[in-house]
């Protein structure tokens, strides 16, 4: 019950505080990973995983050690779980950036002034390279990263921390937060960043594929949604994304993917869904559906961390 009073609790202050302001835990991992990559780095995938090891490693250890030091205080535990929780998170601020690229790209139809607002605002969804984007184009990609990034900013952290409390929570972060670091296919990172993108890869194999039946149950569309992440999910380059983003296109009545460019990358991403492609219009939409996905995944982490372990006796 502490475990998932702390997962609520810090679900709640997310959704209330969006991510801390100052002094955020994960901008502080983000540092430690940066100076530790300086003198570690090397082409290689030997020295990738050390990195990775090292850095994952170490966080999950605070989380056991974390969790050893509050057990039989329910308090401290409950406390402790929902600060992590808090910390981990990403929804609500997601849910922000999604809105004010709405209505930058709506006062932009509107006025027909220029979107270079909009096109400088989307490097905080995404790393997509903006310069040439259409508004209908900028529009595409909020769906996409918004649709992403509900599995890994909240759907899969609430999962790990609803099976394994405050190790699950802090551990996945740190790993989602290395693929974000290096996890690139670049020349620079093709095998420094190969451990932390494939650790990414498996740490949300039953996330993503979590968030996509809670999509569907929450969209109002649950045999369409489904059935598009059945038929399109594989033409993704990405095994978790796929799903995901198969499954919002599905919900929503949009085709996504189509071709992207990352720096000196070009990725074609298929074709998922069967309806329009984005508009202006559809970034609150995806940002709303996102929000009811959220609100699911924090039930479905709430039941996990409730459920009986070995020699206990039911908790219904």
């Amino acid at each position: 019950m502490s475990r998932a009073l702390g997962v609520l609790l810090g679900f709640a202050a997310d959704r209330w505080l969006g991510d801390p302001r100052r002094f955020h835990p994960v901008a502080g991992f983000g540092q430690v990973a940066g100076r530790l990559e300086t003198r570690l780095y090397s082409d290689s995938r030997a020295a990738g995983t050390a990195y990775a090891g090292v850095l994952v490693g170490s966080v999950v250890a605070a989380g056991v050690v974390a969790e050893r030091l509050t057990s039989g205080r329910p308090v401290a535990r409950t406390v402790l779980t929902a600060a992590a929780t808090w910390a981990v998170l990403g929804g609500r601020s997601l849910e922000r950036e999604a809105e004010l690229m709405a209505a930058l790209l709506e006062v932009t139809e509107l006025e027909a002034k220029d979107l270079d607002a909009a096109r400088g605002r989307l490097s905080y969804l995404c790393s997509r390279d903006a310069t040439d984007l259409s508004a209908d184009e900028l529009a595409r990609a909020t769906v996409e990263s918004v649709a992403e990034n509900t599995s890994d900013a909240t759907v899969a952290p609430l999962v790990w921390g609803g099976l394994l409390g405050i190790p699950g929570l802090v551990g996945y972060r740190a790993v989602n937060t290395l693929d974000a670091m290096v996890g690139y296919k670049s020349a620079q990172y093709r095998n420094f960043g190969w451990a932390s993108a494939r650790l990414d890869d498996l740490a949300n194999l039953g996330p993503a594929r979590a968030c996509a039946v809670l999509t569907g149950l929450v969209s109002g569309r649950p045999g369409e949604s489904w059935r598009i992440w059945r038929r399109d999910a594989g033409r993704h380059p990405s095994p978790n994304a796929g799903p995901v983003e198969a499954s919002f296109a599905g919900a929503l009545d949009l085709r996504l993917g189509g071709t992207n460019t990352y720096g000196d990358e070009v990725e074609d991403r298929g074709t998922l869904g069967d309806g329009l492609p984005p508009g202006v219009g559809d970034i609150r939409r995806t940002a709303s559906l996102a929000r009811r996905v959220s609100y699911a995944a924090a039930a479905t982490a709430a039941i996990l961390a409730m459920r009986p372990r070995r020699g206990e006796r039911p908790w219904i």
